[in-house]
């Protein structure tokens, strides 16, 4: 049975709801991503031709891999007149038995992302791979997220192609025995991506606060193949984290500290849904580092104001994350949580401690926690000098200026 409107707007709905899930199953059949892509294009031209005529397939996911995947043979056939190889690739592709049962389509979209992710390639070239293939963004798209040329995002696609095909890289889902180590890949990729679009949303700029909504989206559809506690950790912490997005800048664009923001502006169905993710990940009893930051952020989500924050509890939770994965970055948060729970001297003794050690020495964070700390013991001039410390190794422009503001303020404070 078909249905009787076949027109483009028809073929359009239709490549954004399953282009990317012929694509995944277009790989596995054809065994080579750039011959899937090309055949995923000629599926979808057949489409545009055919389907105004005699109207759209009942299942036009199963129409799209089939036709793409003869699109291939006939290419394949076309110019393997001088060429043994290519010849004998027909013939295994046209005798291999196609499979369309949803379960393996479903397999085919986990095969995909664990394949673009594989630990072999490099990370700048997973993340490119994942959005390319995974998330459909074009090129242009993605080297203007990064603020890099087109060309650099095209030379990482490639060449994480070549090593994928040069390596033999399986297209499969792993072994339960080898999951966790992959899945952590993976999971480094989405974060990766959501980092990189979040920590620039203040500069305005649409297509960095697009990477947090494709790693969001990401999230969901890894929650919906593979609801690992950590793919729901991941997901909790991304989503509670973008909850605030329309408060973390005022109306001139600056960056507002989470203790002041306007909590009335955050999101709070994205809250509730990262809630209840943190709660599906803490109920396997063995959370996770993405579980155990997902919920550091839903204390701080479910507190109706900065001063009835249970930073007790945040204090309890940085000491677990602390035992899963020992990390100064973590130590400083923790810090800072402790100051707020025990008084800032609590807090500025770790971050001395950290300091002095040479932990972090280009992380301008360390530097502004010390400032914010020594500015509320009174300890002024030593606070300037800690705000310009951390103007020294700050990159990105909002939070130049953010520091700037700071450090201006405190100018006009007395010592005395």
């Amino acid at each position: 049975m078909r249905d009787a409107e076949g027109g483009p707007a028809a073929v359009e709905a239709i490549y954004r709801a399953e282009s990317r899930r012929v694509l995944a199953t277009l790989i596995r059949l054809l065994g080579d991503f750039d011959r899937a892509e090309e055949a995923l294009h000629e599926a979808f031209a057949a489409a545009v031709q055919q389907w105004p005529r005699d109207g759209v397939p009942a299942n036009p996911r199963a129409w799209l891999v089939s036709a793409g995947r003869f699109k291939a043979i006939d290419a394949l056939r076309r110019r393997s007149r001088d060429d043994q190889a290519l010849r004998l690739l027909a013939v295994q592709l046209e005798e291999s038995a196609e499979v369309d049962d949803p379960d393996a389509l479903q397999d085919d979209r986990l095969r995909l992302i664990f394949t673009c992710c594989h630990p072999a390639l490099p990370a700048d070239a997973r993340v490119a791979l994942t959005l390319r293939t995974v998330c459909d963004l074009g090129t242009e798209e993605i080297a203007r997220a990064f603020l890099v040329p087109p060309a650099t995002i095209a030379q990482r696609i490639v060449r994480a192609k070549a090593k994928i095909r040069d390596a033999q890289i399986a297209y499969q889902v792993p072994e339960r025995s080898a999951l966790a180590e992959r899945l952590d890949s993976v999971l480094q990729v989405l974060y990766l991506v959501f980092n990189e679009g979040y920590a620039a949303s203040a500069g305005a700029q649409l297509t960095r606060a697009d990477l947090c909504r494709e790693a969001i989206r990401l999230g969901r559809l890894l929650v919906e193949l593979l609801p690992e506690a950590e793919v729901c950790g991941l997901l909790a912490l991304m989503l509670l984290h973008d909850a605030r997005r329309a408060a973390r800048t005022d109306a001139t664009g600056e960056l507002v500290r989470l203790d002041e923001q306007d909590r009335r502006l955050w999101d709070a169905v994205q809250i509730a849904e990262g809630v209840q993710l943190v709660q599906r990940a803490l109920a396997s009893r063995r959370p996770g580092c993405y579980g155990l930051q997902a919920a550091i952020a839903a204390v701080h989500a479910e507190a109706p104001n900065a001063a009835q924050t249970d930073w007790a509890q945040i204090v309890r939770l940085y000491d677990l994350l602390l035992q899963l994965s020992p990390s100064p970055v973590i130590e400083l948060n923790r810090a800072v949580a402790l100051a707020m729970h025990r008084g800032p001297g609590a807090g500025l003794a770790l971050l001395d401690e950290l300091h002095a050690r040479g932990a972090l020495p280009d992380y301008h964070l360390l530097p502004a926690a010390r400032a914010d700390l020594l500015c509320r013991l009174g300890r002024h001039a030593e606070a300037r000098q800690a705000y310009r410390m951390a103007l020294q190794s700050v990159r990105l422009e909002p939070e130049r200026r953010f520091l700037l503001q700071r450090l201006a303020a405190l100018e006009r404070v007395s010592d005395d």
